[in-house]
């Protein structure tokens, strides 16, 4: 891994945060903590991350509302869920949220560097999906420029006989229109 990727780590428990850094920090990631949902959203504010993991349950904010507002205020930052609390309800509403997984207590170091690599290739995997999408349109947009440019082509060739036309027309359909109306008069007298 090139680049550093900043793990956010929220979890009342500093057991938590220190086994995060343990494990993901020889694979190139840096691991910065919070022990609540108030502080980790002010780091948030202040620095950008390109992952966060949350405890279910702490004092105050719970995981769940702090995954809530992190996907209201920065949709494509992937969150994970860390529980020792799964439940069917808490699943639903973390899914409505948009988070990225849920891993159990208790941890492995695998069950973190797996659900952090997870968690970075969906996020990888959702912010390529609008350029291939894009390049796939390209020659589609291409071939309809193109058509849109023979059209004007044709419109600008076209034009100086369109308007002989219409000169040589108007003045005949002018008398077809006298003609028309006259002959209706004189019908009528």
């Amino acid at each position: 891994m090139g680049a550093s990727r900043r793990v956010l780590v929220i979890d009342d428990d500093p057991v938590i945060g220190k086994s995060f850094n343990r494990v993901l920090e020889s694979k190139g990631y840096a691991v910065i903590t919070a022990e609540n949902g108030e502080e980790a959203l002010r780091k948030l504010n202040a620095e950008t991350y390109d992952l966060v993991f949350t405890d279910i349950r702490m004092p105050g904010m719970s995981g769940l509302e702090v995954a809530e507002r992190i996907k209201a205020s920065q949709p494509w930052l992937p969150v994970v869920i860390i529980t020792g609390y799964d439940t069917q309800a808490y699943q639903a509403r973390a899914a409505a949220a948009g988070v990225s997984g849920f891993i159990n207590k208790p941890l492995s170091p695998e069950m973190i560097e797996n659900s952090a690599a997870k968690a970075l290739e969906k996020q990888h995997a959702l912010k390529a999906a609008p350029a291939i999408a894009e390049k796939a349109a390209l020659p589609e947009a291409m071939a309809a420029d193109k058509e849109s440019t023979a059209k004007s082509i044709g419109l600008f060739l076209a034009a100086p006989f369109i308007g002989l036309a219409f000169i040589l027309v108007a003045p005949l359909a002018g008398l077809g229109a006298l003609a028309w109306f006259g002959g209706r008069a004189l019908l009528k007298d």
